[in-house]
């Protein structure tokens, strides 16, 4: 697990890439929000988190639990869950909008383009 990235992963710059040439500017990683959002617009108020599948348990193929060792990851990523759920309920209170990619949704760029300009343009 010492190697698993928690900053500048191939789905967080996929969303980069995209909203740069969306011509958005944002900051990354900004620590003085609550959970340092991979993605801040601050301009707009907005952030976005770009999420692994396995990592925050997503409900597709890739968020799937592991046969082994299966109690120690629901207590993992569940913990995962509930931490996520309290800091979008932190930033909402702080007048932020927040928007979660999924690694996933990474994969269908049109999908993601239009998610993301749906997003910024609420």
């Amino acid at each position: 697990m010492s190697r698993i990235r928690g900053e500048d992963t191939a789905p967080e710059r996929a969303v980069r890439s995209m909203l740069h040439r969306m011509g958005f500017r944002f900051r990354l990683h900004y620590a003085a929000l609550p959970g340092k959002p991979d993605i801040v617009l601050p301009r707009h108020r907005k952030v976005i988190f770009v999420n692994g599948c396995f990592w925050h348990g997503h409900s597709c193929k890739r968020g799937a639990l592991p046969e082994t060792n299966r109690e120690f990851w629901t207590k993992k990523i569940s913990k995962t869950r509930e931490r996520d759920r309290r800091i979008n309920k932190q930033l909402r209170q702080g007048h932020w909008t927040v928007l979660t990619v999924w690694q996933c949704q990474t994969r269908n760029t049109e999908k993601l383009k239009t998610k993301i300009l749906r997003f910024m343009n609420s």
